[in-house]
């Protein structure tokens, strides 16, 4: 919340000078005007820099976000205060003392100033977007209206620990090809700088003809120690240019569209956005959300531009008159299997319930997929590696099997 200088009048006429805090300067007129004061002007508090002392560290690394253990916790007890039917007011000040993020523990302080202001828990939350999504605030927004936030935060909850454990799961199926790929990248470099320059100074000593693998090895290190300082400053010039791009719309869309095209993990990528789509609308239709608000909701959450596009179409689609099938349908993105459910789902009025299994199909087919991603990778890093020791092994000892040949003759 900002911070607010103001000159008014008490009811008694004098002047008053002091500082107040509120969202902006209509709400902190509304405020003093509670206090029985009559504000003369309100000015925004000039915020000084901030010194090294006052930066949160910890804020600043993870750029105002809260991890997702974080708000699973919060929401598991909000849901426990709420079914115990305490006050939402005393229910954020109790969670600021038990928060162990710092920064959601700043965000609380000011939702609950935000309360004792008038503003509604929804709104409050809706002021901090970077940790509070517009799926959170929607679904928090019907539990206030319908008066079952209980169910909303227990719903929320079962949502975001599904989405951990899908990012755990993803995680260890990446853990064993990463690690190949480290030690891979480890070797070369070893490789180029101490052993190849050691066999390279050997054979020039000895004049003897290089055949082509052996010229390539040594061409490779030489490039390696030479020019690595330019090779850095290209690696660091794409990674810039790379992530410059994927704050322009354009760069995001083409990138989102692309990984999921991605052989062996394109695939399971985008599964797994379908599968938290399809679990997304299944809550906000249990919820009472209407479809169209629904679907511009979830498209939010999917956090895939090139996906957002075609919940968007569908979204039109529906507004033009559409059934949810054909707008399914027009987008392209569900297998015939998933389109049969939804087929299902419209004409017994249980579109909820049959996204909830969609969401369990395509949560299957991750899973498998998963449990196999790395024996199909396996293949490729065995490949790779022995392409590698037929290179260094043909580079190396052919030309001293040929300095051997010579000398017996």
């Amino acid at each position: 919340m900002a911070s607010f200088n103001y000159t008014g009048r008490n009811a008694s006429g004098s002047q008053v000078k002091d500082n107040i805090e509120a969202a902006n300067a209509d709400v902190a007129a509304e405020k003093l005007f509670k206090k029985g004061i009559t504000p003369i002007s309100i000015v925004e508090a000039q915020q000084g820099g901030n010194s090294a002392g006052s930066v949160d560290v910890f804020e600043f690394f993870n750029n105002g976000t809260v991890s997702l253990e974080e708000m699973i916790v919060f929401c598991r007890q909000m849901y426990a205060l709420m079914r115990s039917g305490v006050p939402i007011l005393r229910s954020i000040n109790g969670m600021v003392e038990s928060a162990n993020s710092l920064t959601l523990k700043k965000a609380l302080t000011d939702i609950g100033k935000q309360l004792e202001g008038g503003y509604t828990f929804s709104s409050a939350l809706n002021n901090h977007p970077k940790i509070f999504d517009h799926l959170f605030v929607s679904l928090v927004h019907v539990g206030e209206n319908t008066g079952q936030l209980d169910q909303a935060f227990f719903k929320l909850t079962s949502y975001l620990e599904r989405e951990l454990d899908t990012r755990k799961r993803i995680k260890a199926a990446l853990r064993y090809p990463s690690m190949v790929l480290i030690a891979i990248s480890g070797a070369m470099v070893i490789l180029n700088i101490f052993v190849i320059p050691t066999f390279a100074d050997m054979f020039t000593r000895l004049g003897a003809d290089l055949p082509l693998p052996t010229q390539f090895i040594i061409a490779s290190s030489s490039l390696f120690i030479n020019y690595w300082h330019y090779m850095l400053l290209a690696i660091v010039m794409i990674v810039f240019m790379i992530k410059k791009s994927l704050k322009t719309e354009q760069g995001r869309y083409q990138w989102d569209r692309r990984k999921i095209k991605i052989p062996i993990i394109g695939s399971i990528i985008e599964r797994s956005i379908l599968a938290r789509f399809a679990h997304s609308f299944a809550i906000v239709l249990k919820a009472g959300v209407p479809m169209t608000t629904g679907l511009t909701l979830v498209a939010e959450a999917v956090d895939n531009s090139y996906m957002q596009k075609k919940i968007a179409a569908m979204r039109q689609g529906i507004e033009s008159g559409d059934s949810l099938l054909r707008s399914a349908v027009a987008s392209a993105l569900f297998t015939p299997l998933v389109l049969q459910m939804v087929a299902v789902g419209e004409e017994t009025g249980r579109v909820d319930e049959l996204l909830e299994e969609v969401g369990d199909y395509y949560e299957r087919e991750v899973d498998y997929d998963l449990a196999t991603l790395t024996a199909r990778i396996e293949p490729l890093l065995l490949v790779v590696v022995a392409a590698m020791v037929l290179v260094l092994a043909l580079g190396i000892f052919t030309p001293m099997w040929d300095m051997a040949s010579a000398m017996q003759g």
